[in-house]
């Protein structure tokens, strides 16, 4: 069944969070990334359709974000005692198969989707160079029942006010897909 995004309060305070990249060994903090102008935060996981349907997507808007100094991180929440194939050893498989070059991340408490209040995979959030939420919600308009293309605009629209010192459009749509498996 397919599950909206909460869509968290606009101007919310990034929550912290120091979790393990299980590709790296490192523990990566929300302070590592101080120094980007802005920082996107996607909740995903390997299993969800939905997040098939965008890797790709995803993998390309890492590099573009990259390439102008902003920094991208994914967080995957999901209960690996149910889902086994979401585990960290199977979420480096999965970026290395997708070519993510961002810092795929695992909340095995998942206390950083719920101080997120993500709910959904794939949920993104965009972050000014404050660390204020100025956008939440979808990716863009592809969806795995029409056949727009995956471009990542609504996500870059926001970025790109963020550069430009722009108000980001408060017309913002929740993003739609699998419920994060919770224990």
């Amino acid at each position: 069944m397919a599950t909206e995004s909460t869509m968290l309060a606009l101007g919310t305070p990034a929550p912290d969070f120091a979790l393990p990249a299980p590709a790296t060994g490192a523990l990566v903090r929300l302070a590592d990334f101080a120094a980007s102008p802005a920082l996107v935060v996607t909740f995903i996981c390997n299993h969800c359709p939905y997040v098939q349907h965008v890797a790709a997507g995803l993998a390309q808007l890492g590099r573009d974000l990259a390439a102008q100094g902003v920094a991208m991180v994914a967080i995957s929440s999901n209960d690996v005692t149910s889902y086994p194939q979401d585990g960290p050893d199977q979420m480096v498989a999965e970026a290395k198969r997708h070519g993510w070059e961002f810092p795929y991340l695992y909340d095995e408490s998942q206390d950083v989707a719920r101080a997120y209040s993500a709910v959904c995979t794939p949920d993104n959030f965009v972050f000014d160079g404050d660390r204020r939420l100025v956008y939440r919600g979808q990716l863009d308009a592809a969806r795995r029942s029409n056949d727009i293309p995956v471009t990542a605009a609504d996500v870059r629209a926001a970025v790109d006010a963020v550069l430009a010192g722009r108000p980001v459009s408060p017309e913002q749509y929740p993003s739609i897909g699998c419920s994060i498996k919770w224990r």
